[in-house]
């Protein structure tokens, strides 16, 4: 089974066309969210006061060959040559992969702190590792180094398939931000 592919892009933009990236950019969305195998787009625009003007945007896909379509897509590749004079140099683009792909949450532009990314992550390793370990420990009759190397293999496998995407599903409230009750501020 193919997991859904999580790309995060950044884009830095002139000064002045900050206005007409976001809207060519929200244009594009609304354009190739309905495309097959996409599953959304956000803009992360860039923090208030920085120096860059560094935009971030994600995407999210069915499958490695839904993501290789899009960007070899005449509308990718029109939009691409459209904002060329709005912005400097070219894109970086980075697959999520493991751990950092269970917090790229493709109905949120938000990215939880790396405190709360920690919290959700030991409470899925600490629990996992010590129930396989108790369970598995009576069985394996190996060397310390092979026992571990085992356990730890099983971990890995429950924490990527079961109980991380659980954890991220049922902890999304907690890793989304608050609206401030005195400011329009996210918290």
């Amino acid at each position: 089974m193919e997991e859904n592919i999580h790309i995060a892009i950044t884009r830095t933009v002139k000064p002045g066309f900050e206005e007409a990236f976001e809207q060519a950019i929200q244009d594009f969305f609304a354009k190739t969210t309905g495309l097959p195998g996409s599953l959304g787009a956000h803009l992360i625009r860039p923090v208030p006061g920085s120096e860059k003007n560094t935009y971030g945007i994600l995407r999210s896909f069915k499958s490695k060959n839904d993501r290789d379509a899009f960007y070899q897509s005449g509308d990718f590749l029109e939009w691409e040559k459209s904002v060329q004079p709005m912005v400097e140099g070219d894109y970086s683009r980075d697959n999520l992969h493991g751990l950092e792909a269970f917090f790229a949450d493709p109905t949120i532009v938000y990215h939880p702190p790396k405190w709360k990314m920690a919290i959700v992550t030991w409470l899925g390793v600490w629990p996992t590792v010590f129930i396989v370990s108790g369970l598995l420990s009576p069985y394996l009759k190996l060397p310390a180094l092979a026992s571990t190397a085992v356990v730890t293999f099983l971990v890995v496998v429950l924490l990527s398939w079961v109980v991380m995407p659980f954890l991220t599903k049922i902890m999304r409230p907690w890793l989304k931000p608050k609206k401030s009750l005195f400011t329009d501020t996210e918290e």
